[in-house]
């Protein structure tokens, strides 16, 4: 892939933005900046990356896209309030790929989990309800 300045800086966009980002809020990061970026390069850029596998999109169900510049294997968790998107380490489904291929021959190339709930925050809030 040839190298590109605006592919650079959409991918440090992301990175060092834990919040996992979408196209919007990345491109508003950048157009500080860089005031010359369009939104269109950013989502070009940004879906380039992914179908690279330099970072991550999380597609969420009823929103945009998000972005996680975090590409080792791991979950994420949604919160249906302020629409914070977390990491979720969870060893639990660790071999999950292979159980499914040893007991079905489907050869899996990939999966996703995303937790729905309230966090920290918003249940301190009043938001939602804690009980499980």
């Amino acid at each position: 892939m040839k190298y590109s300045r605006q592919r650079e800086l959409v991918l440090q966009a992301v990175r060092e933005n834990p919040i996992h980002p979408t196209a919007d809020q990345v491109y508003h990061i950048l157009k500080k900046d860089n005031p010359q970026i369009s939104l269109a390069t950013v989502y070009r850029n940004l879906n380039l990356l992914s179908q690279t596998g330099q970072i991550v999109k999380i597609p969420l169900p009823n929103q945009g896209d998000r972005f996680d510049g975090h590409t080792v294997p791991h979950y994420h968790m949604l919160c249906q309030q302020c629409g914070q998107v977390f990491d979720l380490q969870l060893s639990l489904l660790d071999g999950l790929d292979e159980q499914i291929h040893a007991s079905t021959g489907f050869a899996v190339t990939g999966h996703q989990l995303i937790v729905t709930g309230y966090c920290p925050h918003c249940q301190q809030a009043g938001a939602g309800s804690t009980a499980h």
